[in-house]
Formats: C-alpha cells, structure tokens, sequence
C-alpha cells in the first residue's frame, strides 16, 4: 500500500470525501470555492483564496453571479473563472429542467428556485416575463427591460403585445431587488395591476409576480396583492 495523502494533496483528499460522503451539505461555501478552485489550480492551497473570494464578494451566490471582467480584477486566471462559470452554469441548467416541459403552477417550488438563483443575486434590476400557453407550460421565458434600481420600469403595452406574438394565454411577472428586500414597492403593485387589467380586456391571465432578492422572494398573490 502506498503512503497516504498528506499536506494540501490530503487535505483535497478529505474534502472530496466529504462531499462524495455527506453531498454539498457537508461543504462550508468556502469549502465549495476551494474545490472548484483545484480544478484550475492543481497545486497550491486554494483554501486562502477561496475565503478571500468569499469575503470579498460578500458570499457564494454574488461570487458566482460576479461577470467574467470583474473577477480578472481580483487576479483571476481564465482556468479559474471557467471552474466557477461551470459550476453556476450546471448549477441553473439542473434547477431548469426540474420545470422543463411541466405545468409551472404545479411546479412552484422548482420554479422559485429556479429564479432566485439566477436573478437575485444581479445589481442591476431585470424585469423578465414568463409565457405561458393553455396548459401553463412555459413557451418562453423574456427579459423585457434592464436598467438601474431607478430606472426599472415595463411598459404594459410591450407586454401584453408580446404575449399576443407569442400566442401566450397567461404570464408570471419576475423581477429582482439588487438592494436584497423582495418587499413589493408600490410603484410594483401599481405596475403589476396596469398589467392585470390590460390582459383581462385580451383574455391573458397573469398568474403571479414574483420578486427575488438575495434575502429570499415574495408571490404578489401569496401576498394577496392580486
């Protein structure tokens, strides 16, 4: 038998054990950093820089959120920058296919999860609309504007129109909060009933609005806002 792994060859070791023993559960955020870490650099310690990453980023999510420009500003090879874009990008294709094909109402939970990992996270605020046909499957899934905190607005025009292109018979508003607070303001109640009213003169039914933030996602109509 040969000798066992010892100094950061063993320490590597005993993380994946961990994770192939316990799941992701039995990671430390950090701990996730560190590893994917080794893919791009197979020697050195990874561990400082994957808490450096983690402090400076102010967590998991806005690291792996962070555009490729801005991480070559923290010193970032393009080997490393690949490892976190991979695991975000595997991380969202799993979270997508849990809705793929299948009804959303009944898929909520999936959906939710779905949205919070790819948007609440963002600084810059996105109003995306979710297309839905008679069967609420989704048909398409649109970012209808882009824009700062306070320049974020939809026009209800743009919106129902395109749901008509699309032969959509019902949608789900989402947008995201970069401040983290998924609190509905009151210009977003105020634009939320604009777009109920215009599609019930166009037969389409907005199912819901639904706000992320990295503090958690609010349902307008759980909130019995609609």
């Amino acid at each position: 038998m040969g000798d066992k792994p010892n100094g950061a060859d063993g320490h590597r070791a005993r993380l994946r054990h961990r994770l192939l023993d316990g799941g992701g559960d039995a990671l430390l955020d950090h701990e996730l950093v560190e590893y994917l870490l080794t893919l791009a650099i197979p020697r050195p310690d990874t561990k400082p820089l994957a808490k450096q990453l983690i402090s400076s980023f102010g967590g998991l999510g806005p690291l792996l959120e962070a555009p490729p420009e801005v991480l070559r500003r923290e010193g970032l090879t393009d080997g490393v920058i690949g490892a976190l874009a991979i695991a975000r990008a595997t991380a969202l294709r799993l979270l997508e296919t849990r809705t793929e094909g299948r009804p959303l109402l009944s898929s909520w939970d999936a959906l939710g999860d779905y949205l919070q990992a790819t948007m609440s996270h963002a600084r810059v605020e996105e109003v995306r609309v979710l297309f839905l046909n008679a069967k609420n499957v989704l048909i398409a899934n649109e970012s209808m504007w882009r824009g700062s905190v306070d320049e974020a607005a939809v026009h209800v025009r743009e919106v129902i129109a395109r749901a008509i292109a699309l032969g959509a018979t019902a949608l789900i508003l989402v947008h995201n909060h970069p401040s983290g607070d998924p609190t509905p303001s009151q210009q977003d109640i105020r634009l939320t009933r604009d777009i109920v009213d215009a599609g019930r003169h166009m037969k389409i039914t907005v199912h819901d609005h639904v706000i992320v933030g990295a503090q958690g996602r609010s349902s307008f109509r759980a909130m019995g806002l609609m």
